[in-house]
């Protein structure tokens, strides 16, 4: 599959899609309270956001896959169960650094939550390398929810 620009008809998959999956992949490592907030409701409407900066892959209105990048940083990449061997996450990922680096930026960055050791390995085989830990502010509906991450770069160029 090739990742392609969202429509509005992929959105309403896609939010389920970043719902089921966060809390597949986070939700036992992820403070409680943020966890509770992860609501259906709340991946949809921080999805709304997104506009040129998200790409899918899959079938118009039931992408198995998206990416969103942000400034110089891979924000969000998630990819369905069922997609996960398929070279999809591979592809999601080359598309987000070539329009990262489209953009301009030499080096980009991602975070990814300490515990997530799937992403972590599959970040770094894809040529990212750990740099550091931090402790970042997590956007919620009702402020912000401190959670300790790990920073990863890739020279884009």
């Amino acid at each position: 599959m090739t990742p392609r620009p969202a429509t509005p008809a992929d959105l309403p998959a896609a939010a389920r899609l970043w719902h089921d999956t966060w809390h597949e992949a986070h939700g036992h490592l992820a403070a409680p309270e943020l966890v509770k907030l992860r609501t259906p409701g709340d991946f949809a409407a921080r999805m709304a956001k997104f506009g040129d900066d998200m790409r899918v892959a899959g079938p118009e209105g039931a992408p198995v896959g998206f990416c969103v990048i942000r400034e110089d940083e891979l924000y969000q990449l998630f990819v369905a169960p069922a997609a996960r061997g398929t070279g999809l996450a591979a592809a999601l990922l080359a598309d987000g650094e070539a329009r990262l680096a489209a953009k301009g930026i030499r080096e980009a960055w991602l975070d990814c939550v300490i515990g997530n050791d799937r992403a972590l390995h599959f970040y770094e085989r894809q040529g990212w390398r750990l740099d550091r830990r931090e402790v970042v502010e997590v956007d919620t509906a009702t402020g912000s929810v401190p959670a300790e991450v790990q920073i990863l770069l890739k020279r884009l160029a």
